[in-house]
């Protein structure tokens, strides 16, 4: 009975270790480059993307394949009569088979329009991908920003009850005034209310980013408290355009589709050429001839071949839809190009606004909004500021606090925006030499 006994405990104690592991790893913060590699791998729209790409990578060497040949057996000339097989000369039984040939360079362009596609749908699933990683990075900044927003409305919320405690005293004493008491209850109030929406903004925001990780929207996300200020500087746009012509794969996509496109119309104008068909058959006779000798089997060769008889309404009708396919799709080429470009500028245009104005809180506005609180709130004390201005130079710094942190957010959500333009990790910017 021991050893039953001792494997049961040594069993619960193990699921209990396991559930617990399991809790500390839920509850642990999610940092966010472990949110980027999350959605990589559990996204179920990157993932049929995946899957559409693997089904279009198995065309090729099947339209590249001749079609399958067809077996065939066939009773001729089989008297009525009697349906005898010896009575008629030409009663035979036969089996056949004939095979289609397409007309030389067919299934070589039916090949190179599949293989486009697939690597059309390869490059599509690398554009999915990173702009996944763009949508996860933009989200986890926007938690990371409501979670500091959410500190400071707390941080000014009991500073207020502090400063309503000094409010209250002071008018018990007769040395404040009523109307400062209902100030900072009123102020107190636009704080809890501010804490609501921010509150509800979280909820909504983590939903999405539950969405965007492939998990159910009631899982609870942490952030860590800390993340990097630092916004590094970026390349100019110039070499930042330059280098999503070869690494953005949007641009990519629609190359490879111009050369589907391509492929389709020189296909077509192939169509005015005949495809082939070639049949093989064996005829077995029975009976004799009038001379006793034994028939002799029939063998039997064919050749069919296509006639293009309704050009003009067919062949070339295909041949125009092709060509403005292919027009279509360049179009659409030197359309999306316009467009990344235009990502690109804007991306670092609200990049390089949020560097200078993160430097600008960070360096400045907040250090002396601090300053001027520290210093009101002791002549406060000593009846030196009233009341309102104390508040004023609070709700400023409140203000300046939270302006920063957006900054911050929206400077990395920015950096974000632009990697995925460009298609590619961004490089540092070029130094600038000088001849002495």
């Amino acid at each position: 009975m021991k050893n039953p006994i001792k494997n049961f405990v040594f069993a619960l104690l193990l699921a209990s270790l396991l559930t617990q592991t399991a809790q500390a790893e839920t509850d642990a913060p999610l940092q966010l480059e472990q949110a980027v590699a999350h959605a990589l791998a559990s996204n179920p729209g990157l993932a049929a993307r995946q899957s559409r790409a693997e089904a279009l990578a198995a065309v090729p060497e099947q339209v590249s394949t001749l079609p399958d040949p067809t077996l065939s057996l066939n009773a001729l000339s089989f008297p009525t009569d009697t349906f005898s097989v010896s009575q008629e000369a030409m009663t035979q039984k036969q089996i056949g088979i004939g095979l289609t040939l397409p007309f030389p360079g067919k299934l070589g362009l039916r090949e190179q329009v599949a293989d486009s596609e697939a690597q059309a749908a390869g490059q599509d699933v690398l554009e999915q991908s990173q702009l996944l990683e763009r949508n996860v990075r933009s989200a986890w900044w926007n938690l990371f920003y409501i979670d500091r927003a959410l500190d400071i409305v707390l941080h000014n919320q009991a500073w207020l009850r502090q400063l309503n405690s000094i409010a209250e005293t002071r008018y018990s004493t007769g040395l404040g005034m009523q109307s400062d008491v209902l100030l900072a209850q009123v102020e107190l109030s636009k704080l809890l209310e501010m804490e609501l929406s921010l509150r509800e903004s979280r909820r909504n925001m983590a939903a999405r980013m539950n969405a965007l990780l492939g998990r159910k929207g009631v899982t609870e996300i942490t952030l860590p408290a800390q993340a990097s200020e630092d916004l590094p500087p970026v390349a100019d746009d110039s070499q930042l355009i330059e280098l999503a012509q070869s690494t953005r794969p949007l641009l990519a996509t629609r190359r490879k589709l111009l050369e589907a496109a391509q492929a389709r119309t020189h296909l077509a104008e192939k169509d005015y050429y005949p495809d082939f068909k070639l049949g093989l058959a064996y005829g077995f006779r029975s009976g004799n001839n009038p001379n006793g000798s034994a028939r002799a089997d029939l063998a039997s060769v064919t050749l069919g071949i296509s006639l293009p008889l309704f050009a003009g309404s067919r062949q070339g009708q295909a041949v125009a839809q092709r060509q403005a396919e292919w027009q279509q799709q360049d179009y659409e080429l030197q359309d999306s190009i316009l467009q990344v470009t235009a990502q690109i500028e804007q991306a670092l245009a609200a990049y390089q606004s949020a560097r200078e104005q993160a430097a600008l809180f960070k360096g400045g506005l907040i250090p002396q909004s601090q300053q001027t609180v520290s210093a009101m709130r002791a002549a406060y004390q000593v009846n030196k500021v009233d009341f309102l201005n104390l508040v004023r130079a609070q709700i400023t710094l409140y203000n300046y606090e939270t302006q920063y942190w957006k900054t911050i957010s929206n400077g990395w959500q920015a950096l974000a925006n632009l990697q995925a333009a460009v298609g590619a990790p961004l490089p540092a910017p070029k130094e600038n030499t000088h001849e002495q």
